[in-house]
């Protein structure tokens, strides 16, 4: 799927919100419930009574766009070390209790966030809450753990970065489209940053970062507030809370000038070629913006009966694919891109030519409001698919409480993707698709000699 199609299966799931006056009053797919501990933790319950299953997640609001300058990668590298021991549990013990218990667990960083989450049977939710709270507290790390881990991590960049032309060409351009934020840099950090990454820093971290009031406890499935609250109190309410936490990250400078990134490589399957934009976020646009470039990506690429694709691979027939995507789910700037492959034996020239023709199109002529209703009907149709889904919620609602947003702004997304216009769409475009603020990647099968 494209990764408009994943965001509105996962931001538009919200589709029987009741809204008064503007204001949302009802939710009849999730209806969370939420708290707050006297440690600052939020805790947010999502009953979901189809089985007798819960999922726990626990969202800290750090992750690489935080760290220290020089120590990129610490954030993913202290996901590591959560796994390791506590005074209680022995190194590796964490995830075997929790498979012997018939679950699964695991975690993921991004720029924004940190997330560790379980999904275990109910009679299963009050082992998995004192395991979590007990590696907030405490983590026991030293070398013997740490610098082993290290390696480990310097190998995942090895297998997953180092060894893809895709890889290493996304994190090029990515740096190129940042001038000074840290969202330049790369979640897993930085070859030679990781390598110096030692024990001190990952316990500066944990103390600092690693508090209940920089977290957020989220619970879904056959559970409801009544009788989670309880549970979160024994656990997690003893902890103290920390420090208070203040996110300043520097600022973009005006952008003045496009940017290209090439990559050739005997590796490369796939030629491609992308462009991708800054955009603004959910949290920092301007009235309904944000919303606007979803039906945007949707219109223009979205689909096999997007704009891109129907000129590109349907009725040129130079492409093997195309599309378009807009990821407004950041604390800072979002994105917004578009990219094609061509087909075998069509220069790369010819599809990046027909790309920016599309493009100067779209500024031209805008969308119609016969693209406009097939878009946000296609939207509100494909987030439906997500209600049951039990970890659809928790990823929701952690995402947006840290990036700045609030439960009530995500139960609205319908409402709001509904109450897009023409007139938005194309103001959004004309605001967004600038060459100055914009990467140009092109991936090549590098030609053998004489080849």
């Amino acid at each position: 799927m494209t990764p408009l199609r994943v965001l509105a299966i996962f931001l538009g799931v919200l589709v029987a919100t009741i809204t008064v006056q503007g204001r949302v009053v009802g939710a009849a797919v999730f209806n969370p419930e939420s708290f707050t501990l006297k440690n600052g933790m939020q805790v947010v319950v999502i009953p979901n009574r189809r089985a007798p299953v819960v999922s726990q997640m626990v969202w800290y609001k750090i992750g690489a766009a935080d760290e220290p300058r020089g120590k990129s990668g610490i954030a993913h590298f202290f996901e590591h070390l959560m796994f390791k021991g506590t005074k209680s549990v022995p190194p590796g013990e964490f995830s075997k209790t929790i498979a012997r218990h018939g679950g699964r667990d695991n975690a993921f960083t991004a720029q924004d966030y940190t997330a560790y989450f379980q999904t275990v049977a109910r009679d299963r939710l009050e082992l998995v809450m004192r395991l979590e709270a007990d590696r907030m507290r405490n983590l026991v790390l030293t070398d013997k753990e740490v610098l082993p881990e290290r390696d480990v991590v310097l190998e995942e960049r090895r297998s997953r970065t180092d060894n893809s032309p895709g890889s290493q060409l996304w994190e090029a351009s990515r740096a190129a489209l940042f001038l000074n934020h840290p969202y330049k840099n790369p979640i897993i950090g930085w070859k030679h940053e990781i390598e110096q990454l030692t024990t001190r820093d990952a316990l500066d971290f944990y103390r600092r970062y690693y508090v209940p009031n920089n977290a957020i406890l989220i619970v879904a499935g056959d559970v409801n507030a009544k009788d989670l609250k309880p549970l979160a109190e024994k656990y997690y309410g003893v902890i103290p809370r920390g420090p208070k936490i203040v996110r300043n990250r520097v600022k973009e400078p005006p952008q003045l000038a496009g940017r290209r990134v090439e990559l050739a490589s005997r590796r490369v399957g796939q030629p491609s070629i992308s462009q991708t934009y800054l955009a603004p976020t959910y949290a920092n646009a301007k009235g309904n913006q944000a919303y606007a470039l979803l039906v945007l990506a949707e219109i223009f690429g979205g689909s096999s009966t997007a704009q891109l694709y129907r000129s590109l691979v349907v009725h040129q027939g130079i492409a093997s694919s195309a599309g378009a995507w807009s990821n407004p789910d950041a604390l800072d700037y979002g994105t917004f891109g578009i990219s094609a492959s061509p087909k075998p034996g069509v220069p790369l020239e010819k599809v990046e030519a027909a790309l920016q023709v599309a493009v100067k199109k779209l500024l031209k002529d805008g969308v119609t409001e016969k693209e406009l209703k097939r878009a946000v009907k296609s939207m509100v149709a494909s987030a439906v698919y997500a209600r049951d889904s039990l970890r659809a919620a928790p990823n929701i609602i952690g995402r947006a409480l840290s990036t700045g947003r609030t439960i009530e702004d995500v139960e609205s997304w319908p409402e709001r993707i509904k109450a897009v216009t023409v007139e938005d769409v194309n103001a959004a475009a004309r605001a967004v698709l600038r060459t100055e603020s914009s990467v140009t990647a092109i991936l090549r099968k590098e030609q053998k000699e004489g080849g």
